[in-house]
């Protein structure tokens, strides 16, 4: 018996009663940026069922190249697949999540990040982008880092969250908007 044995057995329960769903958009039209801490389950904390949104989950839930590179194949994906299908207003949102007593917050300190960086192989300075001491800061800087960024398609829209631990709630920091077209402002 191995630490996924009672999580396996949860999965033929659910298999059990499983059906299948098309291809198609997700339910909600969002994609949702947050952290990988066991604490932060959008599933839960956002009331989500499968099929309602895609999450994509990292350390600190930031907005790295990968995540930008990630989110800029789906709208091309749901462009080519679901153009007829999706709302008028655009493909989906994008919804970044950061949240209070991140563990990331400790990079903020030069000792234990040069610690982790040894103990990860990462550089010094990609531990200290990932760190989120104040979610309120953090998540406004993704979101612009998203909305400035080249390949994100004018059909998304990105939205800022914090979700507290403590209280439960998540409460928005920054209204969904989209980018805005080189040279306006």
């Amino acid at each position: 018996m191995t630490k996924m044995s009672p999580l396996l057995e949860r999965n033929r329960q659910f298999a059990a009663a499983y059906t299948p769903g098309p291809l198609g958009p997700p339910a909600a039209q969002v994609v949702i940026v947050t952290c990988l801490d066991h604490r932060v389950d959008p599933a839960i904390i956002l009331g989500l069922k499968l099929g309602d949104a895609v999450v994509i989950r990292n350390t600190g839930g930031r907005i790295t190249q990968a995540v930008i590179g990630d989110i800029a194949y789906l709208a091309f994906l749901a462009g080519q697949l679901f153009s007829g299908v999706v709302a008028a207003e655009g493909l989906f949102e994008v919804a970044v999540v950061h949240h209070t007593q991140c563990g990331t917050g400790f990079l903020t300190d030069p000792g234990f990040r040069h610690r982790a960086a040894g103990a990860t192989g990462l550089p010094e300075a990609a531990l200290e982008a990932t760190a989120v001491a104040d979610p309120h800061t953090t998540v406004r800087a993704d979101v612009e880092h998203l909305l400035a960024a080249p390949s994100l398609s004018p059909k998304v829209s990105v939205s800022g969250h914090v979700y507290d631990i403590a209280t439960g709630r998540v409460t928005t920091v920054l209204d969904a908007r989209r980018p805005q077209p080189a040279g306006t402002s």
